[in-house]
């Protein structure tokens, strides 16, 4: 089954008749083939309500409720598409996410009403799923059967948002055939079978959860548990009750779960592999030692347009080895990068030459963005997909993640990577999250700065970087600010941009090494305005706070 469909739509139907349990929502439960029937009846009704002419795109505004991926594959059904619309987002922003994706129809739900209030919304439909009218609309099309026969391979069924640093954010496209491709071959990839239950608790909205984890799932046909929203609380508990055998995660959801408290039995729960990005080396070494689970750290952009898979004899630290097309490029020459040289300490010798951005030459996937010509040219610059993403490959040929590109540090004439210092500092005991990243310097360049959530003591830190042998001279951290709690999106994606913005002037306590100096002091406002120290934002303060704090799981 995992290696037959060609559609999303022919795995959806292919569930009819199926009555094993197959979906999961606290106290709901759905059978396969009340999944299916529940996606037909919906793709009956969304195609009486598009308006004739209509750009057939459905905008969804929900948690992850069952709702969710009844639509996902009503749209397949229907050869629509679902656009996913970010509920942090407020305003004009959200209005603007709503109408450049042209929803004529927005599925919504009754907590989120109040972010729709006041917001120009001209032709758009809106249907709440917990309200009566939502049941009645609905009742005359229960009992649809899923007909797959409408939907081809090229079809689109996904808009989902990247999440920019700059700008509005992109809509990425895909397609039936990509999205059932990568179901399969995740499916393939992990031996996802039918007995598998995918717990979902990745936002929705996100590629990450729809990519990753439910259309491996649909594909295997596995069953799948929803979590409304993360909740490093309730993650073992949920695992444990519905049996879940994989799940995925993005940014800082393993480390919330690594700081909520251990128990004697963690390692009782049914989990055999956790799927994501982020979590890094010392959290993923952590996470299977506590839960007796492998976490297996994947790199794709988000656009599908490169990929790097793991294997076993991955070194440390690496993604994976490169593909045939896949190439490290000097960003200003577009000359392959040499590869990186390493001394025996680990520490990265030849990062200025090393470092580049990832490109893949070969054949891919990318399907584009919509309405966003410019944003295309960008990636596919001289018929390359341009990633956006720094790496260095070893002389066996395995990238390592250096970042993104406007998270490139440039400190003394040299180029840093802020994901490499990143991950060295979170070996540190006291950091239950590291955020690294470039503030400027008073005559040129950069200055590295660092916010850590958790325990900070300044003497503590100092030795503890003295001793990391892979540290660059360049790379300790100038200033350090600490956090209660890590800024995060609501796919726990640390907020660079904003902490980058913010610089020394906050309202967190922030310490500093003046030059010169190995141990570290509280930044005062006089030495904010020194000479040694230019850092600018619009916040109005300049490290208050208390000296440190605790950092809390997310709830």
């Amino acid at each position: 089954m995992a290696f037959e469909v060609r559609t999303v739509a022919e795995a959806v139907a292919a569930r009819w008749g199926d009555h094993r349990p197959g979906l999961w929502f606290e106290e709901q439960v759905l059978t396969h083939h009340e999944v299916a029937g529940g996606a037909a009846a919906r793709a009956a009704l969304l195609r009486d309500l598009l308006p004739s002419g209509a750009v057939p795109h459905v905008g969804v505004l929900l948690d992850n409720t069952p709702e969710f991926p009844l639509w996902l594959g009503a749209v397949a059904l229907a050869g629509a598409a679902v656009a996913g619309v970010n509920p942090t987002r407020r305003g004009a922003e959200l209005a603007r996410d709503i109408r450049h994706t042209e929803c004529p129809v927005l599925v919504t739900e009754r907590a989120h009403l109040p972010l729709l209030d006041g917001l120009e919304l001209p032709g758009v439909r809106v249907l709440v799923t917990d309200d009566p009218a939502y049941g009645a609309l609905l009742a005359p099309y229960l009992g649809a059967f899923p007909d797959a026969s409408r939907a081809a391979p090229g079809d689109r069924i996904l808009l989902y948002f990247t999440s920019g640093s700059t700008g509005a954010p992109k809509a990425a496209l895909c397609s039936q055939g990509r999205l059932a491709a990568a179901g399969r071959s995740l499916a393939g990839q992990f031996g996802v079978g039918p007995e598998d239950v995918h717990y979902i608790c990745m936002p929705m909205f996100h590629g990450n959860a729809v990519i990753a984890d439910w259309a491996p799932a649909l594909t295997a046909g596995a069953g799948v548990a929803l979590r409304r929203r993360f909740s490093a609380s309730g993650f073992l508990p949920d695992v444990r009750r519905y049996r879940a055998t994989y799940f995925t995660y993005v940014g800082r959801a393993v480390q919330y779960i690594l700081a909520t408290e251990p128990r004697a039995h963690d390692r009782d729960n049914p989990l055999r592999l956790g799927f994501g990005t982020e979590a890094g080396a010392v959290d993923a070494a952590a996470f299977e030692e506590r839960f007796g689970v492998r976490l297996v750290e994947g790199y794709g952009s988000s656009e599908g347009g490169a990929a790097i898979q793991w294997s076993p004899g991955t070194p440390g630290g690496a993604v994976g080895r490169a593909a045939p097309g896949l190439v490290v490029l000097d960003q200003e020459t577009g000359a392959e990068c040499p590869a990186a040289v390493f001394d025996a300490g680990g520490r990265l010798l030849n990062g200025e030459q090393a470092i580049g951005e990832l490109v893949n030459r070969a054949p891919n996937p990318f399907e584009g963005y919509w309405r966003n010509p410019e944003a295309e040219a960008e990636r596919r610059r001289a018929g390359w997909y341009w990633t956006g993403d720094l790496f260095y490959r070893d002389g066996d040929g395995y990238l390592y993640f250096a970042g993104r590109t406007d998270d490139r540090i440039r400190v003394d004439g040299e180029n840093l990577a802020a994901a490499m210092i990143e991950n060295i500092v979170a070996r540190y005991e006291g950091a239950d999250a590291v955020a690294v990243y470039g503030v400027p310097d008073p005559v040129t360049g950069d200055q590295v700065m660092a916010t850590v959530a958790g325990r900070f003591e300044p003497l503590d830190f100092a030795e503890f970087l003295l001793a990391q042998p892979d540290l660059g001279t360049k790379m300790a951290p100038r200033f350090v600010r600490v956090v209660e709690r890590m800024p995060v999106t609501a796919t726990n994606k640390i907020q660079r941009a904003a902490l980058r913005r913010e610089g020394v002037r906050c309202a967190d306590p922030v310490w500093w090494r003046p030059p010169g100096e190995q141990t570290y002091r509280r930044l005062t406002a006089e030495d904010a305005e020194g000479p040694l120290v230019s850092t600018r934002g619009p916040s109005g303060g300049v490290g208050g706070g208390a000296p440190t704090a605790r950092g809390a799981a997310a709830q």
